[in-house]
């Protein structure tokens, strides 16, 4: 059971809202999902990125895997940066 921290889309056409969520890599983008750390608006000006720290570091040092385009928006929130810092 691999797990990967992804976005999972909500929002009506043209005015997408994002949940990040970690999930297993064979269910669906919507689907099912084990739990939520945060969400990201891109619809405001400047975008949104809300995430609980704690969660998702967590689940990184288990060995989650962030998708290419959460690894960007962990990265600009600056998550990953605090995660390097842990490590050493």
């Amino acid at each position: 059971m691999a797990l990967k921290i992804r976005l999972k889309r909500h929002g009506a056409n043209k005015k997408p809202f994002y949940r990040f969520v970690v999930a297993e890599e064979t269910s669906p983008r919507d689907g099912r999902f084990v739990e939520e750390l945060g969400y990201y608006d891109p619809t405001k000006n400047p975008a949104v990125i809300k995430v609980d720290e704690e969660k998702t570091l967590a689940w990184l040092k288990r060995g989650a895997q962030p998708t290419d385009t959460a690894r960007a928006l962990l990265s600009k929130a600056g998550i990953l940066k605090k995660l390097a810092e842990s490590d050493q």
